[in-house]
């Protein structure tokens, strides 16, 4: 799986000892840059401080992170963890051909087909969750 967007937080490195020996993880989270007024925001880690230098990610950088999703059990509770395994810049990213052909395009996108449920000068206040 795959996620783009732009690292809004560095947590604290973490580090251990388990049964195979020393372990170090980095914590980051990143924002989807083009969800509009509610981005979505994931957590993800990277495993091994050999990873952590690889990547070398730094605050602001906009990436696409590939990862793999897993849950484990501790005390009768489960947790997920999402652990990247690659992190590739998209800010430098030279274009791709599906970046030149929809620069390109001068099809405009499609009209709304149905009202929006509120209109600009509604009173409420409510949010979608």
């Amino acid at each position: 799986m795959e996620f783009s967007g732009k690292i809004i937080a560095i947590l604290p490195q973490r580090s251990g000892t388990g049964r195979n020996g020393e372990w170090t993880v980095q914590e980051y989270v990143i924002e989807d840059t083009v969800s509009g007024q509610y981005p979505r925001k994931m957590c993800f880690s990277v495993f091994g401080i050999d990873k952590i230098s690889q990547f070398n990610i730094q605050m602001g950088d906009e990436l696409t992170v590939s990862f793999d999703i897993d849950a484990r059990q501790w005390q009768d509770r489960w947790f997920n963890s999402i652990r990247a395994w690659k992190v590739e810049r998209t800010n430098n990213a030279a274009p791709t051909a599906s970046n030149v052909i929809n620069a390109g395009s001068t099809v405009p996108p499609p009209a709304p087909t149905t009202a929006p449920d509120f209109l600009a000068g509604d009173d409420k206040d409510d949010l979608p969750f």
